[in-house]
């Protein structure tokens, strides 16, 4: 994927790059310019666009110099639709829970933050959920059991068969010890147990 892509400067201007990426990882970038008021930031994007498009050929050639496109909106229909089928095939539909279902499939889309996943659900055009219905939905979904919810539909959906478990660590949060117990350890003694040597180990690596 490339695109084009605006940086505020340290010096308080907009540098205009031409990103390349591949896989999510950055491969090229190529810096156009910076910046510092309105008509200098508008010849850049300019300037970025046809070098963007400069292998590209026109859609209406006979008529480029006067039609405008623009894009309203985009949809990932297919995609989404395809989600949605696969959460009522495992027998998640049980919840009831349509900001959930959201949730859920955004985060199969693009794994990000819970708060991130509007983003995503943005990007897609599915229709917005607010924060609010975010916030309700995440303590519904502690009140009411949808873990013990979701657990039962798995197992339901294996049919008894042979039971694999895999566990995934998806939490953006750490915490630190000073007091041991059974659970958690201080970091100096994980080191002594896995018989690590390296003087440069630390907590995480």
């Amino acid at each position: 994927m490339t695109y084009i892509r605006k940086v505020k400067t340290a010096s308080g201007g907009t540098a205009v790059q031409i990103v390349k990426k591949q896989k999510g990882k950055m491969v090229d970038l190529s810096h156009i310019g910076s910046a510092h008021n309105e008509e200098e930031l508008r010849i850049l994007l300019s300037i970025a666009t046809k070098k963007l498009h400069a292998n590209q050929l026109e859609l209406f050639p006979e008529v480029s110099s006067t039609l405008k496109v623009s894009v309203r909106k985009t949809y990932s229909g297919l995609l989404w639709e395809t989600l949605i089928k696969e959460y009522e095939k495992v027998g998640f539909t049980m919840l009831d829970d349509d900001v959930f279902r959201a949730l859920c499939l955004a985060r199969i889309v693009e794994p990000t933050s819970k708060i991130d996943s509007l983003r995503v659900l943005a990007d897609m055009g599915i229709e917005t959920v607010g924060k609010n219905k975010l916030y309700r939905c995440l303590a519904k979904a502690a009140e009411q059991g949808y873990r013990e919810t979701i657990s039962q539909a798995c197992f339901d959906y294996i049919h008894g068969e042979t039971l694999n478990v895999l566990l995934y660590d998806v939490t953006s949060l750490y915490f630190e010890v000073q007091k041991e117990d059974e659970f958690r350890k201080t970091w100096l003694e994980q080191r002594t147990a896995t018989g690590t040597s390296n003087h440069n180990w630390a907590p995480g690596g």
